[in-house]
């Protein structure tokens, strides 16, 4: 029964999909050729033109939003990975069409029609499909068109998966129940599901459970067991997805990549590649010149207070760690005084008597860190990002704090999440650490403008700055 609710849906959304598609089709001829908002030089061509397309048209889109899997059931693809899937399709669907019409040379097709087809076809079927996906989202939550699944493994990843279902009703999946493969626990309730049987029984409790779904969650030491399942499962027409039990395993920014067909499951890595490198740093650049002409006044009247009162440089240099343990000078207004030995390999503290006057305002004020957005301008650092640490420091704490290295899969930055959540300063490091994985595990550029947003409204003076 399911699977001609799941063919009628289909059948409903390519019919939709071309009455949308037609509609764009002719709407795009009317806004070019019958509206002021371009115009004519060469007169209005006939619209039997432009109607003898359609069923190239239709062809062409069904056969390549077939080939891009835009039909398929997608319970747990999210709305962006549909409207990417279906920009795509169009974008290669309205080259195949352009091509066509090339071959067929008897008549020039308006190239601004193409444009306005392709801009209102994007739209308007990602609103289409976002209705649609909505609605059948809003009848799972009220139990229909539910689909049924098989859990196999009762370890932890199977908790985990119970846990996220549960969570997420939308999607209509059912647990039926789980596989196991230790017999002393069939009829057992694990996690809140019975235990129907041995996980070479599989391919018995599909026919028996009408089981649409087989989720493989094996623990690490079965995962030779999988063969088995795949042979027990047979020719059964049923979806099987594998969790891998690599989850303890994953750090930061774990997923699945593909690699000339090839899948490869990441277990740690940077979000600073591609166009997120190019636009982190561009933005850093703009940013920082930005903050360098707006502070320069506050900065050159902190290097004279610095000179007239207290012997020394008005700069202090001092290497910290940035980007995959890349070491740098990071600038700072100097605040102590030379003579008592200033921050060199011992940490400040409160009411430390190395600090001058002035270097006790400038720390509470952060006027001590302008300097660092000429780190930034250089490359060294980034606007946002986790605070860079001494060295010494970072070899002798990433032995105590699990995952403390993992900050420097990001470029160290003046400011972080952490930071603006109160981390900073003489606060525990674990806490802190906690907030800069979370912040790489998230980073985007909109992110990084809350973080800048937040850093500005809670002010920049802070208790914990001495």
């Amino acid at each position: 029964m399911l699977k001609k609710h799941s063919q009628f849906f289909e059948s409903l959304l390519f019919i939709t999909d071309i009455i949308i598609i037609v509609t764009s089709w002719l709407f795009s001829y009317y806004l070019r050729f019958h509206t002021a908002f371009v115009p004519i030089d060469k007169g209005t061509p006939p619209l039997r033109i432009y109607i003898l397309l359609v069923i190239p048209i239709v062809l062409i889109w069904g056969f390549i939003f077939k080939s891009f899997g835009l039909y398929r059931p997608r319970r747990i693809a999210s709305h962006l990975s549909e409207l990417f899937d279906i920009t795509k399709a169009c974008l290669v669907s309205i080259l195949v069409l352009i091509a066509v019409t090339f071959v067929y040379r008897q008549y020039e097709f308006s190239r601004l029609v193409f444009l306005f087809f392709g801009i209102m076809n994007v739209a308007a079927l990602s609103i289409e499909r976002w209705i649609f996906r909505e609605a059948l989202r809003y009848l799972r939550k009220k139990g229909h068109n539910l689909r049924y699944a098989l859990i196999i493994g009762t370890g932890e990843m199977s908790k985990e998966i119970l846990t996220r279902i549960e969570a997420h009703p939308e999607i209509g999946l059912k647990v039926i129940g789980l596989l196991s493969t230790n017999k002393d626990e069939i009829g057992a309730n694990t996690h809140g599901i019975k235990v129907l049987g041995m996980y070479n029984e599989v391919g018995r409790f599909i026919k028996e459970k009408g089981i649409d779904h087989v989720i493989i969650a094996l623990a690490w030491e079965d995962h030779g067991k999988v063969i088995d399942v795949l042979k027990n499962i047979g020719e059964e027409m049923v979806d099987i997805k594998v969790v891998p039990d690599i989850y303890e395993l994953a750090t930061i920014r774990g997923g699945i990549e593909e690699f000339d067909g090839l899948p490869i499951i990441s277990l740690q890595d940077s979000p600073l590649y591609g166009w997120n490198m190019v636009i982190k740093r561009a933005f850093d650049i703009i940013f920082s010149v930005i903050a360098i002409a707006i502070t320069a006044p506050v900065m050159l009247i902190a290097a004279i207070a610095i000179k007239l009162t207290s012997h020394g440089p008005v700069l202090y240099r001092q290497e910290r760690m940035s980007l995959n343990g890349k070491k740098f000078m990071m600038l700072k207004f100097r605040s102590m005084n030379v003579a008592e030995g200033p921050e060199k390999d011992i940490l400040t503290k409160k009411g430390d008597t190395r600090i001058t006057k002035i270097g006790s305002i400038l720390r509470k004020t952060s006027v001590d860190e302008l300097p660092q957005f000429f780190n930034v301008f250089k490359g060294d650092m980034s606007i946002v990002g986790p605070r860079p640490e001494r060295t010494w420091v970072v070899e002798q704490v990433k032995r105590d704090i699990p995952g403390y290295i993992l900050k420097h899969k990001m470029k160290a930055g003046i400011t972080g999440w952490a930071q603006v959540n109160g981390w900073r300063g003489d606060t525990d490091l674990k806490k802190r650490i906690e907030y800069d994985l979370y912040y790489i595990e998230n980073w985007s550029l909109l992110l990084d403008l809350k973080i800048i947003w937040l850093t500005i409204w809670k002010g920049l003076i802070n208790k914990n700055a001495y």
